[in-house]
């Protein structure tokens, strides 16, 4: 069967591309490597999802030095929305521009362009804000009382208004996937709409191996080869795979094909990863924490303009002190410290380098490499170094004892930046209207196209982004549609 459009890939900008796409009246296959995920609450339970990882991929990659690493990505319909995204955040407006000092590249559009997309997104996502809880209302005041630098703002999340009437969901939402429907992922929100129009064909268990050339024309996609042999063919084709996995698409079939000989932007396939630098601090107070969602204030400091202070939501904090704790250790000797402990996740925006890069295979094994190096990027490096020193000075002098630890290059959560947007095919991989640069008909909605990571999540970012290609995509399709009718 030929379609219009397949996309690969069922995260934040696959599943909006296939919800905007389907509403046009286009013919389109949504293609996700995983299967959807169990409705019998083994995605709400701790020891199946943080101490086994039942729901992570083991596939094997390499780091830069060769050594072997896995990183943490999840195959399931829905992709990382299922489990991560619960923080909806857009850009500021000065994060689409250059920041020279921080290594930050420019978007090739302006903010007020992804506005309205924002807007849409912000919609269907059911994007709101809770009421601060005590325990995370009095550390902040705490900290504003010793230093005035500090900033702070409602978080803006995805999750049902009436999620604390659940308290299982309430407590699993941060890092699990709801059973009930309660956080706003790109399967719920975005695919349910459409999952029953005629138009739109949702295959699971279904990776794609291999992009199939045009006959005589490597520069248009005929179709795609999935894993099992299976294939499909299209008038478009979009990456959707995520960071890791469109580049490697990507660059096997320009250097298979012969393109990688004369297309500029093949020397940019895979470059500028970025991942944001990452740390996770438990404050152990000496009184409980009674916060439910926690997840409800976003901090900033004018000292630290490209990071931010969020909570871990629910009771991740509780539940990463009940997992990491040495296996000998008594469980009513771990429960106290459990309860007593406030989670905070230290983000700082990483910048770009074009060797910190994803590669589709190296050495004999062929193993997919990410060769990431902090020390390409040292304002970030630096910058990140003093909100992690401040922020646990503070809180000690408050009466919290604070406990870091550093998010290793597996956690791949915050993935972006492989096939950056960009106007010239030098020195970027995709255009502003989302189309490879040289490619005929291949289009990417995923977080690869981040030429910056923001100092905040990056989903609402890909999911607007996904809401924008579509559109023009569709204006596109119509316009040649009425000329060829017209001819």
């Amino acid at each position: 069967m030929n379609y219009d459009v397949i996309i690969i890939g069922s995260g934040a900008g696959g599943s909006a591309a296939a919800y905007h796409l389907t509403q046009t009246g286009r013919k389109v296959l949504l293609l996700e490597k995983g299967l959807p995920l169990p409705r019998d609450g083994s995605t709400l339970d701790t020891d199946t999802v943080m101490r086994r990882g039942a729901f992570l991929s083991d596939e094997p990659w390499s780091d830069r030095d060769g050594k072997l690493v896995t990183p943490e990505e999840h195959f399931n319909l829905g992709g990382k929305t299922k489990w991560y995204g619960a923080a909806l955040l857009r850009f500021s407006p000065r994060e689409f521009e250059a920041d020279p000092a921080h290594q930050c590249l420019p978007w090739p559009i302006r903010y007020e362009e992804l506005a309205p997309f924002y807007d849409e997104a912000e919609a269907l996502l059911g994007v709101r804000a809770f009421a601060p809880e005590a325990n995370l209302q009095r550390v902040v005041a705490g900290l504003r009382a010793l230093d005035a630098g500090w900033q702070k703002q409602r978080l803006m999340v995805g999750l049902a208004p009436d999620i604390l009437a659940h308290p299982e969901e309430a407590g699993h939402f941060d890092a699990f996937a709801s059973v009930k429907g309660l956080k706003s992922d790109a399967e719920k929100c975005l695919l349910e709409r459409v999952r029953n129009k005629a138009n739109l064909t949702i295959a699971t268990g279904k990776g794609v191996r291999a992009l199939i050339a045009a006959p005589e024309a490597p520069q248009r996609l005929r179709g795609v080869e999935c894993e099992d042999g299976t294939r499909f063919e299209a008038d478009v084709i979009v990456l959707a795979a995520g960071a890791l996995h469109s580049p490697r698409l990507l660059q096997t079939y320009l250097e298979q094909s012969g393109l990688a000989r004369t297309l500029p932007a093949y020397r940019s396939v895979g470059r500028n990863y970025k991942s944001h630098v990452l740390t996770a601090l438990l404050a152990f107070s000496h009184r409980p924490v009674s916060d439910v969602l926690s997840k409800t204030l976003l901090l900033t400091h004018e000292r630290i303009p490209h990071s931010t202070v969020q909570t871990l939501g629910g009771s991740l904090a509780r539940d990463i002190v009940l997992t990491q704790a040495p296996a000998f250790a008594p469980r009513a000797l771990v429960q106290p410290f459990a309860r007593r402990a406030l989670g905070l996740f230290l983000q700082t925006e990483d910048g770009s380098h074009p060797d910190n890069r994803v590669v589709a295979a190296v050495g004999a094994q062929g193993r997919p490499q990410i060769d990431q190096d902090p020390a390409r990027l040292p304002a970030a490096r630096a910058e990140h170094r003093l909100l992690v020193r401040t922020l646990s000075r503070q809180l000690l002098r408050l009466g919290y004892v604070p406990v870091t630890k550093p998010i290793p290059l597996s956690g791949t959560a915050h993935v972006c930046g492989t096939l950056i947007t960009g106007t010239d095919p030098a020195s970027s991989v995709v255009d502003p209207e989302g189309r490879v640069h040289g490619m005929e008909n291949v289009y990417v909605v995923d977080g690869s196209v981040l030429p910056r990571s923001s100092r905040v999540n990056p989903a609402l970012t890909i999911y607007a982004w996904g809401l924008r290609v579509a559109s023009r995509l569709a204006s596109q399709m119509r316009s040649r549609a009425v000329i060829a009718h017209a001819n």
